[in-house]
C-alpha cells in the first residue's frame, strides 16, 4: 500500500512519517508541502492513501481533496489538521478519516489499523473483477461531534428524516448527517436497505418482527433496539414482494 504525506510543517511531516512507518506496512513514497506539487505528482503516479493537512500553500487541502476525489482511482484521504470546521466538507468528499491536531499517537495507530484493514478488504473485492472501476464500498462515513466515523454498513439499523438532516442509528450510537434521507439512501446498497417510508430507511437484516398494522400496512420491530419503523401504504406492495409476503 503506497501513500504520500502532504504537510507544510517539517517536524509534523517527519513525525507522521515516523508513525506510519512504525505502526503499519504502508510505504510512504512521497512527502509534499505544496498542494499544486501534489497534483502534478499524481498525474504520473498512483497512490492508495494521502495524509493531508488543510493549511498548505498554493492549493489548500480541501480544494486538493475535491480534485483528487474526481480521479478514476480514488485514494483514501485522511485529513490531519488543526481546523475542525472543515469536517462537513471532508464528509462530502468521502474522506476516510479526519484527525484533529494535536493528536495522540494512539489515534494515529487506530486510524492506520483501520486503513490497512479497509484496503485489504477492498483490494480483495476489486481484484477478481479487474474492471478498473472504483472500489466497492462496504462502509459509509458518518458524522458525530465533528468527527468522521468510518462505519460498516451492517452496523446501521435504520435512518430517520428530520427536517434538513437525517439521523442514522446503529445499536449504540446516533449520527446526524447533513443531507436529506433520499441522498443517504442512495449511498446505501439497495440489496440491504429499503426505503419503507418517506421518513425512514431500514436495514432489512435487522428486522426481527413484521407486525400487521392499520390500512394493511406494517410496523417493523428491529433486533436489539426498542424502536418500531413504519411501512407506509405506498411502500407496502414493494415491501411484500421484497420479503416474500
Amino acid at each position: 500500500m503506497k501513500a504520500i504525506i502532504v504537510e507544510d510543517e517539517f517536524l509534523a511531516r517527519e513525525e507522521l512519517s515516523y508513525l506510519v512507518g512504525a505502526h503499519s506496512t504502508i510505504d510512504v513514497v512521497g512527502k509534499f508541502d505544496d498542494g499544486l506539487e501534489v497534483l502534478k505528482y499524481l498525474q504520473t503516479h498512483q497512490v492508495d492513501a494521502i495524509f493531508l493537512d488543510i493549511n498548505i500553500p498554493s492549493l489548500d487541502g480541501v480544494l486538493l481533496a475535491q480534485n483528487i476525489s474526481k480521479f478514476a482511482h480514488r485514494p483514501y484521504i485522511i485529513f490531519i489538521t488543526a481546523y475542525k470546521e472543515h469536517a462537513a466538507e471532508a464528509f462530502e468528499i468521502e474522506a476516510f478519516d479526519y484527525i484533529l491536531k494535536p493528536y495522540h499517537e494512539s489515534r494515529i495507530v487506530t486510524m492506520l489499523q483501520k486503513l490497512e484493514a479497509h484496503f485489504k478488504r477492498d483490494h480483495q473485492v476489486d481484484a477478481p473483477a479487474n474492471t478498473g472501476n472504483p472500489r466497492v464500498s462496504h462502509s459509509i462515513n458518518l458524522i458525530k461531534d465533528e468527527r468522521i466515523i468510518v462505519t460498516d454498513i451492517n452496523d446501521i439499523y435504520y435512518a430517520a428524516a428530520q427536517e434538513k438532516v437525517t439521523q442514522v442509528y446503529t445499536r449504540r450510537e446516533e449520527f446526524t448527517m447533513p443531507m436529506n434521507i433520499s441522498e443517504l439512501c442512495h449511498r446505501l446498497p439497495e440489496e440491504h436497505f429499503f426505503r419503507c417510508h418517506r421518513s425512514y430507511c431500514v436495514n432489512l437484516s435487522k428486522i426481527r418482527e413484521i407486525v400487521p398494522w392499520f390500512n394493511n400496512t406494517y410496523i417493523l420491530r428491529l433486533s436489539d433496539l426498542d424502536f418500531e419503523v413504519p411501512v407506509s401504504r405506498s411502500k407496502v406492495k414493494a415491501f411484500r414482494q421484497l420479503m416474500g409476503l
